[in-house]
C-alpha cells in the first residue's frame, strides 16, 4: 500500500518512544521506505541501533556527525520525504517547530521539508492542556500540519488523563489516510489546466506570468490518487507530470483552449487552475526585433476566455475556476462565477511572499455564485487540492 513512499520519522524524548518501533515496523510491512531521526533525549530511551535494524536504514541523531550518504543530509532527507512524522512529539519539540527554532537535526530537517507533516503529541496531561502547548498545536494546524490527538488513559506518571500516544495501528492508519486517500473519485473524468501560457512577440520574446503550475499539478496528483481519470493540459512549467495522468503540453492560450475542447466532451469535471494570458500581440514578428533607439509599440488583443467558452456548453458538467486577485477577492470571484457559468471559484490573493505564485502553500476561499464562501489554509497546495476535490465530490453527491 505504501510502496514508493518515503516516511521520515522523527523520534523525540518521550517515554512513548518505544511505541514508535512498532510504527516503523508496520510502515515497513506496508512497503514504505522509512528514515529515522532521533533527538539526543530519545536515544536515552531507545537505542538507535534498534530503529536502524527495524527501518533497515541508518539513524541520524547529531547535526554534525559524519553523513551516511554524500549529501547535505538534513536537506536530502527533507526533500526525500513524502510525509514527515514526529512520534512521539514532546511539548518541547512542538514549541520549537511552531516558533521556528531549528537547533538539532530533527527540527532543522522539518524546517526544510515541504511535504505533509503529522505530529503525534504525547506527554503528561497537565502539560498537554497547558495553554502554551495548545496555542502551539493550534498554530501548527493553521500552518497545515496534521495533528493526531493523544488518547486518554493511564499515563507513565501513574495519573489518568489525556496525553497517551495512540496505539501504533491508529498512527499508521493516519499515515495511510494522508498518503493514500480513499479512491472515491473512481469513474470520474477530470480535466485540469495548469501553469502559465506564453504569447510570442518575436522568435525570442514572449509575455507570460509567474505561474509555476504547482497548484494544477497538485490537483492532478490528488485526483489521480483518488481514482479519477485525469487529463492535464499544461503550459510551460518545470514540473514532472504526476503518475497516471494524461498530459498535453501547450504554449499559447489558444492552444490551451484547443486541447481543452478536445478532452471536454468526455470530461465530467473541469478545474481551470491555469493562469492563461489574457492578451496576445496583434502581430508576431517573424524575425527578432532589433534595438533601434526609438523603442517599439505593440498592440494587443484579448485571447479567448477558456472557462467562459466551456461554460457556454456546460450541460451537467462541473466547472471550477481560479481567481488570482489583488483586491475585492470574494466580490470579484462571485462576478467571475456568474459570468462564466461556474459552480464555484477558488479565489486567492496574489502578491504575498508566502502564498500564491511559486509558493508550496496557499490560502484560498471557495466562493459560490451566491456569495457564500469558506477559507482553506494556509496549507500545502496538495492539501488545498484535496479540499477542492472534496467540494467537487459534495456537489456531485
Amino acid at each position: 500500500m505504501l510502496s514508493g513512499f518515503t516516511v521520515v520519522v522523527g523520534v523525540t524524548g518521550g517515554i512513548a518512544a518505544y511505541k514508535t518501533l512498532e510504527v516503523v515496523s508496520r510502515l515497513r510491512k506496508l512497503g514504505a521506505e522509512v528514515r529515522v531521526i532521533m533527538t539526543e533525549s530519545a536515544t536515552r530511551l531507545v537505542a538507535p541501533i534498534t530503529f536502524q535494524t527495524i527501518s533497515n536504514n541508518p539513524v541520524v541523531v547529531h547535526m554534525f556527525e559524519e553523513p551516511k550518504r554524500w549529501n547535505v543530509e538534513h536537506v536530502a532527507l527533507a526533500e526525500a520525504a513524502d510525509l514527515f512524522l514526529v512520534c512521539p512529539a514532546t511539548a518541547n519539540v512542538i514549541g520549537k517547530i511552531y516558533n521556528g527554532i531549528a537547533d538539532d537535526f530533527l527540527t532543522t530537517s522539518i524546517m526544510a521539508c515541504t511535504a505533509s507533516k503529522l505530529i503525534c503529541p504525547a506527554m503528561n496531561h497537565n502539560m498537554y492542556h497547558n495553554p502554551v502547548v495548545q496555542r502551539n498545536l493550534e498554530g501548527l494546524r493553521q500552518l497545515g500540519y496534521h495533528i493526531l490527538e493523544p488518547e486518554s488513559g493511564r499515563l507513565a506518571s501513574g495519573a489518568t488523563g489525556k496525553g497517551r500516544l495512540p496505539d501504533p495501528e491508529s498512527i499508521v492508519r493516519e499515515v495511510v489516510s494522508i498518503l493514500v486517500p480513499e479512491r472515491d473519485l473512481e469513474g470520474l473524468k477530470i480535466l485540469i489546466t495548469a501553469g502559465p501560457t506564453r504569447e510570442w512577440i518575436d522568435p525570442v520574446r514572449y509575455i507570460s506570468n509567474p505561474s509555476t503550475g504547482k497548484m494544477g499539478y497538485a490537483l492532478a496528483a490528488a485526483a489521480a490518487r483518488r481514482g479519477a481519470t485525469v487529463y492535464l493540459v499544461s503550459g510551460p512549467v518545470a514540473l514532472e507530470a504526476p503518475a497516471g495522468v494524461i498530459l498535453r503540453k501547450v504554449e499559447t492560450t489558444q492552444q490551451m483552449l484547443d486541447a481543452c475542447l478536445e478532452f471536454y466532451t468526455e470530461s465530467d469535471v473541469v478545474i481551470g487552475a491555469a493562469a492563461p494570458g489574457d492578451f496576445h500581440p496583434e502581430r508576431i514578428s517573424g524575425q527578432k526585433i532589433k534595438k533601434s533607439g526609438a523603442g517599439i509599440q505593440l498592440t494587443f488583443r484579448e485571447t479567448p476566455d477558456i472557462l467562459k467558452t466551456l461554460g457556454q456548453d456546460k450541460a451537467n458538467k462541473i466547472l471550477v475556476g481560479f481567481a488570482a486577485e489583488t483586491e475585492n477577492i470574494v466580490e470579484n470571484a462571485v462576478q467571475k462565477a456568474k459570468q462564466k457559468n461556474l459552480d464555484f471559484v477558488c479565489a486567492n490573493q496574489v502578491g504575498l511572499s508566502d502564498r500564491g505564485f511559486g509558493s508550496d502553500s496557499n490560502v484560498i476561499s471557495i466562493v459560490m455564485p451566491d456569495g457564500s464562501h469558506r477559507e482553506i489554509g494556509p496549507a500545502p497546495k496538495y492539501e488545498i487540492a484535496m479540499a477542492i476535490l472534496d467540494k467537487v465530490k459534495s456537489i456531485i453527491g
